[in-house]
């Protein structure tokens, strides 16, 4: 049913401010299960609302749920899609906040595709996904410390901290093998996943865990939301370099890793990565190429449940 409502809800700790158009009122709600109630009575009696939130860290999730639970279509959009419809409507300045009424514009304009919301094993999923790549992000820092100092006590203790890191990485992993066990389906997926030369299991559950569209979207549309598709520069009869922007970075970054491995290991990636060097290409527009191709080919592999063969001839 078409919407005729935009309501968009602006996040913190302890209130929801939510607008609501074409009426254009603006109305707070504490961030609590009380306040959610009664924005669910509100919402409820509007006419087909179509509801927008900023991911924030988890705050909004609470709302996002209740909100599912209630029947009310509801969108969960990271920051930048709608930071980036602000600046193109020439209503953001860098320093601004995006409010609520953005938001309710955003659905307005852009109708947003309503998905379900992640279920509770899968947020388990996501969590751990967070907490390794905060780890990691550490254990470098704590590295490139190490690479800096010359004071043998600062290097002893720089070195005992990046082992103790090191070592919750390892447990982190530990866990999210074990939830991923738990559940059967996401086992299947996991194992099936990783029958690619290259592809192990740090980005198998980051497919599993912040990429459920996997094998439900068309090459060109998985290729976007991962940010690996290239995006024209073109100006009048100038032609630039195609380049790639946006997209779901964390999943982008696990991926590039994959890739290197696959470059070195996969026949198919790496007869592709190899053709385009060879032709020229840089090896970074090549490697990103590769990160397409990979991508494609897992896309492929989720949508027809076939495990990796190296003489399938899978079209990507």
């Amino acid at each position: 049913m078409e919407a005729e409502t935009f309501v968009g809800i602006d996040v913190s700790k302890r209130q929801l401010d939510v607008a609501i158009l074409p009426q254009g009122e603006v109305l707070p709600f504490p961030n609590t299960p009380q306040g959610i109630q009664k924005l669910l009575l509100h919402l409820t009696a509007l006419e087909h609302p179509l509801v927008v939130l900023e991911a924030t860290g988890g705050l909004e999730m609470p709302a996002a749920l209740a909100l599912q639970d209630a029947g009310l279509a509801a969108a969960v959009l990271n920051f930048r899609q709608i930071k980036d419809f602000s600046r193109a409507t020439g209503r953001l300045a860098k320093t601004d906040s995006i409010d609520a009424l953005m938001m309710a514009r955003f659905a307005q304009v852009l109708r947003p595709e309503v998905r379900p919301l992640a279920n509770s094993h899968t947020r388990s999923l996501e969590a751990l996904m967070t907490r390794r790549r905060q780890l990691v992000e550490l254990l470098v820092i704590e590295n490139n410390r190490l690479k800096q100092v010359h004071d043998d006590w600062v290097k002893h203790q720089l070195s005992t901290t990046a082992a103790f890191v090191k070592e919750q990485v390892e447990v982190v992993e530990a866990q999210m093998l074990e939830v991923i066990q738990k559940h059967a389906e996401t086992s299947e997926v996991f194992e099936l996943l990783q029958t690619v030369p290259g592809v192990g299991p740090v980005l198998s559950a980051t497919l599993i865990a912040g990429l459920p569209e996997l094998g439900k979207l068309n090459r060109q549309k998985i290729a976007s939301l991962v940010g690996v598709a290239p995006i024209n520069q073109d100006s009048g009869t100038k032609k630039g370099r195609g380049s790639v922007w946006g997209g779901r970075g964390d999943i982008r970054a696990v991926l590039y890793m994959a890739t290197v491995a696959c470059v070195r290991v996969n026949p198919v990636i790496q007869r592709f990565f190899k053709q385009l060097v060879s032709r020229g290409k840089p090896k970074k527009l090549a490697m990103v190429a590769a990160m397409r191709k990979l991508l494609v080919i897992l896309n492929a592999m989720m949508h027809s449940k076939q495990s990796w063969q190296p003489n399938l001839e899978i079209q990507t």
